[in-house]
């Protein structure tokens, strides 16, 4: 005997930014953004604390942007110092 209900299901529907607060949402339904995870073990200041930020295209960009600045910053007097490049930082390949 097949039993048969109306199960209401949670989706997501649409994803905003968590820094300007656009929706990631395009016109044919898709999501499009990015996120920036981190999740500290037993040792750190910050432990069994996880993290997750939504970030839409612009911001995703700008971020990066903002990384490989620090990177910058933080390796400049390294004598065999090598800038982040613009294509590949935070790449996978």
């Amino acid at each position: 005997m097949k039993v048969t209900a109306v199960i209401p299901v949670e989706q997501v529907v649409d994803v905003l930014c968590d820094v300007c607060g656009e929706s990631t949402r395009y016109e044919d339904g898709s999501l499009e953004y990015g996120t920036v995870k981190g999740s500290w073990g037993y040792h750190s200041q910050h432990d069994n604390e996880r993290y997750e930020v939504h970030l839409c295209e612009t911001c995703f960009f700008a971020t990066l942007a903002y990384l490989r600045q620090a990177h910058r910053l933080n390796n400049m007097f390294a004598d065999d110092y090598q800038p982040a490049s613009e294509e590949t930082f935070g790449r996978e390949v």
